[in-house]
């Protein structure tokens, strides 16, 4: 691959993985966290999304599709990338590595959180959101799925969050020390935030 192909195709990434991807991924955990209101307050709120016009359109051109391209292309960048933490141990190396295992563990996990909970109702089941909410209730109750999902939500908020760093750096918008240095605390406290969110939404669902 030309180094003028690789450097188009790395930009695209990065660009894709905030917008729509991470934009994405912010709405659909504040979507859950309706659940901590009650089944109706998450009920409705899935009922309004799915009401949206086009909705398949913007599912397909502005989620699957640059979601496919941002899990593709990570996975050739991190099966490309050469780690240097044994030679350099410093806290971004040691960030540039977790950013590629939790890339490839969040892949993994929305294909499986896709498949249960868009394309297997869709498939085999009269799609509802009441159903929806009652299946993902039900699988919660097993302790062993709780804990493949808390897996599965730190990684793909760790991957969004310290991506984010990267691409304010890629992106020349945090160009010297000091800036990169207040965006690490930035997305550090982004991070703990939206784990939070994420982690209370799902225990709202266990009825926690």
């Amino acid at each position: 691959m030309s180094s003028q192909r690789s450097f188009f195709n790395r930009r695209v990434h990065s660009l894709l993985g905030v917008i729509p991807v991470g934009f994405f991924l912010l709405e659909h955990l504040i979507s859950n966290y309706k659940m901590t209101y009650g089944k109706e307050a998450f009920v409705e709120q899935v009922n309004w999304i799915w009401s949206l016009p086009f909705l398949p359109f913007l599912e397909i051109f502005f989620i699957f599709l640059p979601l496919l391209y941002h899990g593709v292309y990570g996975l050739y960048i991190a099966f490309q990338a050469k780690h240097n933490v044994n030679q350099f141990s410093t806290f971004r190396n040691y960030m540039f590595v977790l950013q590629r295992v939790t890339g490839v563990i969040t892949l993994i996990f929305v294909i499986w959180h896709v498949w249960q909970t868009r394309i297997q109702i869709a498939l085999f089941q009269d799609a509802s959101a009441a159903q929806l909410a009652d299946q993902t209730i039900q699988l919660f109750q097993n302790n062993f799925f709780v804990a493949i999902y808390i897996i599965g939500i730190i990684s793909a908020i760790f991957h969004f969050c310290n991506g984010m760093w990267s691409f304010l750096v890629s992106w020349g918008i945090t160009v010297g020390p000091r800036a990169q240095r207040v965006s690490t605390y930035v997305w550090m406290g982004a991070f703990v935030l939206i784990s939070y969110v994420g982690i209370r939404a799902l225990l709202a669902f266990k009825g926690i």
